[in-house]
C-alpha cells in the first residue's frame, strides 16, 4: 500500500535512498512517487512547485 507524504523535505530526504522516483503529470497536479526496496512513497503538488522539487531529488527520475 503506497504511503503519501504531504512534507516536501521529508520526501526529498526519502529520495537518498529510493531507486527512483516517478513523475506523472496531470492538467490540475503533479504526482512524484518514489520507490524504494520496501515502500512506496507518493507526493502530490501543484506543477509549479514540481520543477524546483524534481531538481532537490537524489534517485533516478522517470517520465510517465
Amino acid at each position: 500500500m503506497p504511503q503519501e507524504i504531504t512534507d516536501v523535505d521529508k520526501f526529498v530526504e526519502i529520495s537518498e535512498r529510493a531507486t527512483y522516483c516517478n513523475i506523472k503529470r496531470l492538467p490540475k497536479i503533479v504526482k512524484l512517487k518514489l520507490r524504494t526496496t520496501s515502500q512506496l512513497y507518493t507526493l502530490k503538488v501543484d506543477p509549479t512547485k514540481a520543477e524546483e522539487i524534481i531538481k532537490k531529488l537524489r534517485c533516478e527520475i522517470r517520465e510517465i
